[in-house]
């Protein structure tokens, strides 16, 4: 049975549009009934939430719950709202789904859409003292939001439950106990990979429990999209996850071209395919670095910065760039490569081969290495798909998520690639899941190198661009997994909404189910395996 008819069988008011991205829009009345229906269906299930997006449509605020299921990777997007901007309610999923605990608590802190049935609705990346909710359209930008008072840990949350008679009950839900014993990890520590924040209970030297703090760095990017024409939005994308920042603006570009309806040159395509395979082994080999870093090793950290250096070279001759990368354009990329583009990678690519046995003589085989990582940090695959963790921390659990695979873009339905996929879940696999992934971006990149086409690298666009209504998503494989781009327009040249899919806040969100059990002293080698970047997860 078709999605659609089974919505319908379930909602005959269900209605669908069709501009941009198919959407089933649902009565708040029968949304559960419909989810608990595509969640558990025995044929298709909707296992895998991607992503919910929080909107403020004007008259009411909303949820796209953007689902997919990984036997049939068919999707479907629904849409829930409710008219009340007073005091609005939206029912849970994260019991269906738990990356969307994390997901209800970033609409609440931006839209203030309380969840009834979420355990915790307090604010994930604001302070809980801030006043109002920033990406409503009505947000007062001129207001000051804080009270700047010294603000104490909330460690009592809000559960909001509706009634069978349509009354509110309101529960109270405790984070950790006053006789816990908690200790901050982060902000600032060398090995949270940036200012991040983990308030961890201990019960002697094992973790009981992980309570995840962001928004030390959040920039509200996806605000100031609001205010910017489609061209300019590109420049916020780079320094999101900054080592997937090719793959990131590629997302943004595809998603943006699709709505427009611009046709891509073929030698656009091959040079994005290649930098974005470039951009990933730049990408493993710094998580190679800091993971023996993290784990007391110096002279491996180094040569992951030898070969490194040399990709940064080869970016450097053709987007001017070594970490920010602003490459890609709307329409093709800013540049034709450089003379010598083909060679250099060609040499690079000979001499990773040569080299990367070194690698795992050093550390894969270290008995030490091998203690620390063989067993710890377990994540089921089922655990994986209901958390999101897409990339390679849900492959190396068994989960097949390669976008590249299953929803193929720019050349990567002509290349011959293997999908990497262990099933031990541990955080070696999740190690070597990326260390065999360098080797097949090699092979992918020696498959496009010397076939090039001649042609343009970039076609005209009208100064102004202006996006049809509708709404439209585009996603890519980035480094670390499924990065989405979900753009809402009202047929202007800046986007009503703009928003980005962090590859990282699953992986984060994961932590308590992953670390729960070990001791402290693997959470930083759980963490490094884990490989989340923190300007992606506070945006």
């Amino acid at each position: 049975m078709d999605i659609k008819e089974k919505i319908i069988s379930i909602d005959p008011e269900a209605v669908f549009t069709e501009q941009g991205d198919r959407i089933a829009i649902i009565p708040s009345d029968s949304f559960r009934p419909v989810v608990e229906a595509l969640r558990y269906d025995k044929e298709e299930p909707m296992d895998y939430l991607l992503d919910m997006v929080g909107m403020d449509w004007g008259d009411t605020l909303g949820v796209l719950y953007y689902l997919e299921s990984t036997h049939t990777h068919r999707c479907i997007v629904l849409k829930n709202y409710t008219p009340d901007r007073e005091n609005p309610l939206l029912p849970s999923v994260c019991d269906l789904w738990k990356t969307a605990e994390l997901k209800e608590r970033e609409i609440y802190d931006f839209f203030g859409i309380r969840f009834t049935g979420n355990p915790d609705m307090r604010r994930l990346f604001l302070r809980e003292d801030w006043v109002g909710y920033p990406l409503r359209k009505d947000y007062n930008l001129g207001s000051n939001p804080l009270t700047m008072e010294n603000e104490m840990n909330a460690d009592e949350t809000d559960e909001i439950d509706l009634n069978a008679d349509g009354s509110i009950t309101n529960e109270k839900n405790t984070i950790f106990d006053k006789e816990e014993f908690v200790v901050n990890i982060g902000p600032q520590h060398p090995s949270t990979h940036g200012v991040l924040r983990l308030r961890t209970s201990l019960n002697g030297e094992f973790i009981k429990k992980i309570d995840p703090v962001c928004g030390y760095i959040h920039r509200g990017i996806e605000k100031m999209n609001e205010s910017l024409t489609y061209p300019q939005t590109l420049a916020l994308t780079d320094r999101l996850d900054y080592l997937s920042a090719h793959q990131s603006r590629h997302a943004l570009c595809m998603c943006i071209e699709k709505a427009a309806g611009i046709e891509i040159p073929e030698r656009v395509q091959y040079i994005r395919t290649i930098m974005d395979e470039l951009q990933r082994i730049d990408s493993h080999l710094l998580f190679y670095s800091c993971l023996v870093m993290d784990m007391g090793g110096l002279t491996p950290f180094f040569y992951g910065f030898r070969e490194r250096e040399m990709i940064l070279d080869i970016f450097e001759d053709t987007t001017g760039g070594r970490l920010i990368q602003n490459y890609n354009r709307i329409g093709g990329v800013q540049a034709d490569l450089p003379p010598e583009f083909q060679k250099k990678v060609k040499a690079f690519i000979k001499h990773l081969r040569g080299i990367l046995h070194e690698y795992h003589e050093i550390f894969t085989g270290n008995i030490i290495a091998r203690t620390r990582l063989i067993g710890v940090g377990v994540l089921s695959k089922e655990d994986a798909i209901s958390l999101g963790t897409t990339g390679g921390t849900g492959r190396a659990s068994g989960w097949s998520n390669d976008v590249r695979k299953h929803h193929p873009y720019a050349l990567y339905d002509q290349v011959d690639f293997k999908e990497i996929i262990y099933t031990e879940g541990d955080s070696f696999a999740r190690y070597m899941v990326r260390m065999d992934e360098i080797l097949e971006s090699a092979h992918i990149i020696e498959q496009l190198i010397d076939n090039i086409p001649e042609g343009e690298y970039k076609v005209k666009t009208k100064p102004v661009i202006r996006i049809p209504e509708g709404t439209y998503s585009a996603t890519v494989e980035a480094s670390r997994g499924e990065f989405g781009v979900f753009l809402e327009s009202k047929g202007d040249k800046m986007p009503y909404r703009l928003h980005y899919r962090s590859t990282g806040l699953p992986l984060v969100a994961a932590l308590d189910t992953i670390c729960k059990g070990n001791k402290i002293a693997d959470l930083m080698a759980i963490g490094a395996t884990l490989d989340y970047v923190i300007p992606d997860i506070d945006r």
